[in-house]
């Protein structure tokens, strides 16, 4: 090439170059997502002597340590959580080597060429080498679209701890209510059965009107049918908790009945604004914003010509059996690359305008997913605020009847009332005393649902902010 035409050459690169770089900037911008949240909870719970409750260990509150250790366990052990974490690495590993799009390349070819005539055969071996500028958005969308996935992962992996979590604390409060629940039904099935004893000395010295001894025996067989109910609730609840611990059967210990847990002081942590934070359902929402943005910016730069710069290196030996020597001939060439589309481009102009289109619905998931959010935070405060007046009146209930049993006991002591109407004292405080249980985990299931919808769970050991001493806090494990 003469010099005058090397120069024309660079001047032409040069010139290709630099409007390609002007033209990169055509990218497409990330929407505004402008989450439809309100300044306040309108069912915000009184302020209560505790500091504001940590999303990160909520079910403290409980101070039940046999239900932190089960906690522990399942987030060590679940499978659900396990599957995120495999899947998290993943995306995390393809979201490293993104950008290995957009640099140099080197490809090593050999093939056999046979002329026409068959009179010579030739080995050809070569290097290709190539880059791709990623121009016009593309290495931008591309980019977008692996943070998008990445994100994504990121909170589904914390979505299966919020759920995990929520279903480990559900189930130990069904399993301790249903064994309290057992508890006062066998004692009410006991007074019964006293109470048919009763009757039938009385019938004998016919004192009891005609049918009393059916009705009680009616009301004994009552009782006793009331105790499958809570023992196959406390079975089912104790087989659920583990396969959330990823164990092929319950711990005998759980069998064994223990306190029913109680809610204690507690106060509700951070603003609406907080969930976009916290909630992996809106961070799925948003990262799916992210990936569709970046889907449309690689279909918009599919538009424009794919720009970047190649070379070769090839040497062609002459294979001919009918020549003394080989001939070996080399060749090297370096050029700029260049690829516009012409006939589909029509098909390419629509595969962006459907990706704008899945944009905009991204968005409307995003926002739809933020008021799904608010909307549950506000349903669950608004049972617990429900379940806590329920459980403060059916305490007073039974306190009451706790009192009615005191003095019916000191009648009967002293000889001024029946030894039958301290049995029906004593079965109404203790079915006051099943009412009391059930409503005692009715609202510690509020609080449950309250602080899943909030996103409260530990967070990943690798994401927990670090302590002084260089251990990650906020983990489970």
């Amino acid at each position: 090439m003469t010099e005058a035409g090397s120069g024309l050459y660079r001047r032409w690169r040069a010139t290709l170059l630099g409007a390609a770089v002007a033209l990169a900037g055509c990218s497409v911008a990330m929407p505004k997502l402008d989450p439809p949240i309100p300044a306040q909870w309108q069912h915000a719970m009184a302020a209560q002597a505790a500091a504001p409750t940590d999303l990160h260990s909520w079910w403290r509150a409980f101070d039940d340590s046999a239900l932190n250790a089960l906690v522990d366990q399942a987030l060590a052990h679940n499978l659900d959580v396990a599957q995120a974490v495999e899947r998290l690495r993943a995306s995390r590993i393809l979201q490293r080597h993104e950008g290995a799009h957009y640099l140099p390349s080197l490809h090593a070819r050999t093939e056999q060429t046979i002329d026409p005539d068959a009179s010579a055969s030739y080995l050809v071996t070569g290097f290709d080498a190539s880059w791709e500028f990623g121009l016009f958005g593309r290495a931008q969308g591309t980019r977008r679209e692996a943070q998008g996935a990445l994100d994504a992962s990121m909170a589904d992996l914390q979505a299966a701890r919020v759920s995990l979590v929520a279903e480990v604390v559900r189930n130990w409060i069904e399993l301790r209510t249903a064994q309290r629940q057992e508890q006062l039904l066998q004692r009410v099935g006991e007074i019964r059965g006293h109470q048919l004893d009763l009757l039938k000395v009385r019938q004998r010295l016919q004192l009891a009107p005609p049918g009393a001894v059916d009705q009680a025996a009616a009301a004994a067989a009552q009782a006793e049918a009331a105790l499958a109910a809570p023992r196959q609730a406390a079975n089912a609840a104790a087989q659920r908790l583990a396969v959330l611990l990823g164990r092929n059967r319950p711990d005998p210990a759980w069998q064994q009945p223990g306190p029913q847990p109680r809610l204690g002081a507690w106060q509700l942590p951070g603003t609406p604004a907080e969930l976009l934070r916290t909630r992996p359902e809106i961070a799925r929402a948003e990262a799916d914003v992210l990936r569709a943005a970046g889907e449309l910016g690689v279909a918009h730069a599919d538009r424009f010509p794919s720009v970047g710069l190649g070379a070769s290196m090839i040497w062609a030996t002459d294979l001919n059996n009918n020549k003394k020597h080989t001939v070996s001939n080399g060749l090297i060439s370096v050029g700029p690359l260049f690829d516009m589309p012409l006939f589909d481009w029509g098909l390419r102009a629509a595969a962006e305008h459907a990706k704008s289109h899945e944009l905009k619905a991204a968005v409307l998931a995003y926002r739809q997913a933020v008021l799904q959010g608010v909307s549950e935070v506000e349903t669950a405060l608004g049972t617990l605020q429900q379940q806590q007046q329920r459980e403060r009146r059916s305490l007073e209930a039974w306190q009451a009847l706790q009192r009615v049993d005191g003095a019916l006991q000191t009648r009967v002591t002293l000889k001024l009332d029946s030894p039958l109407a301290l049995a029906d004292g004593r079965i109404a405080a203790d079915q006051a005393a099943l009412e009391l249980a059930d409503a005692r985990a009715s609202r510690s299931l509020a609080y449950v649902a309250l602080f899943k919808a909030l996103g409260g769970a530990p967070l990943p050991a690798d994401e927990a902010p670090a302590a002084p001493d260089g251990k990650a806090t906020g983990a489970a494990h």
